[in-house]
C-alpha cells in the first residue's frame, strides 16, 4: 500500500471496500439480533409479547437474507465456497494491517498558533 494517503490516485476502490465493511458490520448486527431475539423469546412473560418478538425476529431473518443476497450479489460474501471467503477476508486483513501502519498524524500533534488564539 502506498504510504501517500493524501493523494486522490490512491483512493482507489475505497468507496467498494468501505461499503463491503459498512454491509458485513450490519449483517453481524442483524445476525446478533436474531440471537438475542430467541433467547428473549424463551424469556417472555406472556404469550403476546412472544408473539411480537416473533414477529420481530422473523422480519430480522427476512433482513438477513435480503442484506445476505445483495451481498453475494455485489462479491462481498461466499457463503458457499469457503476458499474465496477465506482469500477475501485475508485481502480484509491485509488491507486493515496497512492501513494501521500508516503514519496517519503528525509527531508534533502542538496546534498552538494554527487557530485564531491569543498570543501567550
Amino acid at each position: 500500500m502506498n504510504q501517500d494517503y493524501l493523494d486522490p490516485k490512491y483512493a482507489e476502490g475505497m468507496p467498494k471496500m468501505a461499503d463491503a465493511s459498512f454491509a458485513m458490520d450490519f449483517l453481524l448486527s442483524v445476525k446478533n439480533g436474531i440471537r438475542n431475539y430467541g433467547f428473549a423469546i424463551t424469556e417472555a412473560a406472556t404469550p403476546e409479547l412472544k408473539a411480537a418478538m416473533e414477529r420481530q425476529m422473523m422480519e430480522a431473518i427476512d433482513l438477513h437474507e435480503e442484506l445476505s443476497n445483495l451481498m453475494i450479489k455485489k462479491g462481498w460474501l461466499y457463503p458457499h465456497d469457503p476458499g474465496k471467503q477465506i482469500e477475501l477476508d485475508i485481502k480484509s486483513m491485509d488491507m486493515a494491517l496497512a492501513i494501521a501502519d500508516m503514519k496517519l498524524f503528525p509527531n508534533d500533534t502542538d496546534r498552538l498558533g494554527t487557530f485564531a488564539t491569543p498570543d501567550y
